[in-house]
């Protein structure tokens, strides 16, 4: 049985770039664009009606914007928006994330790599454009926590880290945090609310959620099977009261855990 293609709703004010995104994605056999919108009302409303998996959206559009459209759109469980942006450190971003979407990429992406990230999103996973991935997890650890949430001092992060913008030290780029900070974080007397009903196993995960990682990535991370970390990515979505991994990923970084 041939598996049900992507669904997809185009969310751009712009005809050229809607009708280019429609070439591309229409020539993958698993993909099917279901609509289009020139603005955030539009993008809701079709979203409303058509029920794709994922929408592709604009953040800068005439009227009710990319940022507005998407909290509506993830607030109401209609699909799943991966956003499209010109630059590579906009400014609605940050609120674009934690209105709900999934993720972002460039407009300048390779045509593969959308193609892979419409899947991904579908399928469950996060993506953000490698281009700028470590400065917006840097600004996300900069900025205020959502909803008033305490947030630690720098010098209480896992590892002893001072600057919750700096990278891992030399020699250990890419490296993971040890579990174990992970789970000092969540049970020590100065715990974040949010991580209060997390396990410690739920903790790292959020913490690798937090380093963008995959299902796959946390899998081999922890010496998990897949399965396993989409069914504690699952719980941790829930416990947080978060809609998607990149909400979670801002926790994790608003709480010290990545």
């Amino acid at each position: 049985m041939t598996p049900r293609p992507v669904r997809v709703l185009l969310a751009d004010d712009h005809a050229a770039i809607r009708a280019g995104l429609r070439l591309l994605l229409d020539a993958a056999d698993d993909v099917e664009v279901v609509g289009e919108a020139s603005d955030g009302t539009a993008a809701i409303t079709n979203a409303r009606a058509l029920r794709p998996d994922v929408v592709l959206m604009d953040l800068r559009m005439p009227g009710v914007d990319g940022i507005e459209a998407t909290r509506v759109i993830t607030s109401e469980g209609l699909a799943d928006v991966l956003v499209l942006t010109t630059f590579d450190l906009d400014e609605y971003v940050d609120g674009a994330l934690r209105a709900g979407a999934a993720g972002f990429l460039l407009k300048s992406a390779e045509p593969a790599a959308l193609l892979d990230a419409v899947r991904r999103v579908a399928d469950g996973d996060g993506v953000l454009a490698p281009e700028v991935t470590r400065r917006l997890l840097a600004a996300f650890a900069r900025g205020p926590a959502p909803d008033g949430a305490p947030r630690p001092a720098p010098t209480t992060r896992p590892g002893g880290t001072a600057d919750p913008a700096a990278g891992p030290p030399s020699g250990t780029a890419g490296a993971a945090p040890a579990p174990a900070a992970g789970r000092n974080a969540a049970r020590g007397p100065d715990q974040d609310p949010r991580l209060a009903d997390l396990t410690p196993r739920e903790v790292d995960v959020l913490a690798a959620l937090g380093r963008g990682l995959s299902n796959q990535g946390i899998a081999t991370d922890l010496y998990i099977t897949e399965a396993t970390a989409k069914t504690h990515v699952s719980r941790v979505l829930a416990k947080l009261g978060v809609a998607t991994r990149m909400q979670a990923a801002i926790v994790a970084r608003d709480t010290g855990l990545a």
